[in-house]
């Protein structure tokens, strides 16, 4: 059975079971405090994303560490953990559609402040029947496509006739935009980073005006991320950023974000010594999110990552001095798809494990 206890408080970290996830609180800490200063006191403020990590205990400390307005999450699901975790200010930026669903979302809104992203008539209109039923009261933000191509509106006529008819509705608020940059995130060069995602955002933003020019009041324009956060989080008129990676980072990201540090890594442990300079670890793909390519090992950089990795074993190369129950931590190449595998994070100080959170959104895909 895995552990959820504070059994193991106290422990060395190299004693737990592997693979297990483990958070430097260290690292961490001074994560959130460089983000949250760099919000403080800004026009925008800082909506940080629960699908890094998918942690209750985490998130709260993210609005504790200040310059936070709520919490954005992905899921329906993430958003009732939330809720029941005491967070009562929260963002669903992605459509939420269907009867239960929809259901759920207005038993939620009577609980707490709930927004989620639209960007269609009929799903305005299942919204708010749903809401007048139960009278609900429930905050709507226009997706707006800036260059992703995935859900959203381009045209600012067909935005602007779904802010007058969301407005026009029993138990509906039109609160404003949701618009992502994600296109631009990993642009290499961080001064076209920084352009590119300007330009991409200012066009949410130029629709923000004409609605705002048309009688339509546009409060919230709401995007970003952690490697665009101080581009589009400085512009006239953006009030949120929903930076998610930047709480525990990872190797990946961290090329286009290298002011945060890595706070995540898998402890793993050598199962196996095959071959001369080949070591086995004890996690595959059920164990690390692998799509942005094989993990990192700490101390030990020179090691040959196979480029896709079994189900349950990651085989390393160019380890000769590893030996068969060494403990060694991987860093992975995709935090947010990692954080999802586990169910607890192992927190530690100076290699000491001080507590256990609870990854209480972990799996919640609806």
């Amino acid at each position: 059975m895995l552990t959820t206890t504070t059994d193991l408080i106290g422990s060395p970290v190299e004693d737990l079971d592997t693979p297990c996830l483990v958070l430097d609180l260290d690292i961490l800490d001074a994560n959130l405090n460089r983000m949250a200063s760099f919000f403080a006191g800004r026009e925008c403020q800082l909506r940080p994303h629960f699908k890094n990590h998918k942690c209750t205990t985490l998130a709260l400390k993210q609005l504790q560490a200040g310059s936070a307005v709520g919490i954005t999450c992905a899921k329906l699901g993430e958003a009732e953990v939330l809720v029941d975790a005491g967070i009562d200010d929260i963002l669903i930026a992605n459509q939420v559609v269907g009867r239960r669903k929809i259901a759920r979302l207005i038993d939620l809104a009577l609980k707490a402040k709930i927004r989620v992203a639209v960007d269609s008539q009929q799903h305005v209109e299942l919204i708010s029947a749903a809401a007048a039923e139960k009278g609900a009261s429930v905050g709507l933000l226009i997706e707006i496509d800036i260059g992703m191509g995935r859900c959203g509106i381009r045209d600012s006529n067909q935005v602007l006739e779904l802010a007058r008819l969301i407005k026009n509705q029993p138990c509906t608020r039109f609160d404003g935009f949701q618009a992502y940059e994600g296109h631009t995130v990993g642009i290499p060069d961080r001064d076209e980073r920084r352009q590119v995602a300007t330009t991409s955002m200012q066009y949410a933003l130029d629709v923000a005006s004409e609605l705002n020019r048309n009688g339509v009041e546009v409060a919230i324009v709401s995007g970003g991320s952690s490697s665009t956060y101080d581009a589009t989080g400085i512009l006239p008129g953006m009030k949120e950023v929903q930076a998610g990676t930047y709480a525990t980072m990872d190797w990946s990201y961290r090329r286009w974000a290298a002011e945060f540090e890595v706070a995540l890594t898998i402890l793993a442990r050598v199962i196996s010594r095959p071959r001369e300079g080949v070591g086995v670890v004890d996690f595959g793909v059920k164990g690390m999110g692998d799509e942005f390519g094989g993990p990192q090992f700490v101390g030990f950089p020179d090691a040959d990552i196979p480029r896709s990795l079994s189900e349950e074993h990651c085989t390393v190369g160019n380890v000769p001095q590893w030996k068969v129950g060494d403990a060694v931590h991987a860093v992975p190449s995709h935090a947010c798809t990692t954080c999802n595998l586990y169910r607890q994070f192992y927190v530690a100080t100076d290699g000491v494990v001080i507590d256990v959170w609870p990854i209480d959104g972990a799996g919640r895909l609806a």
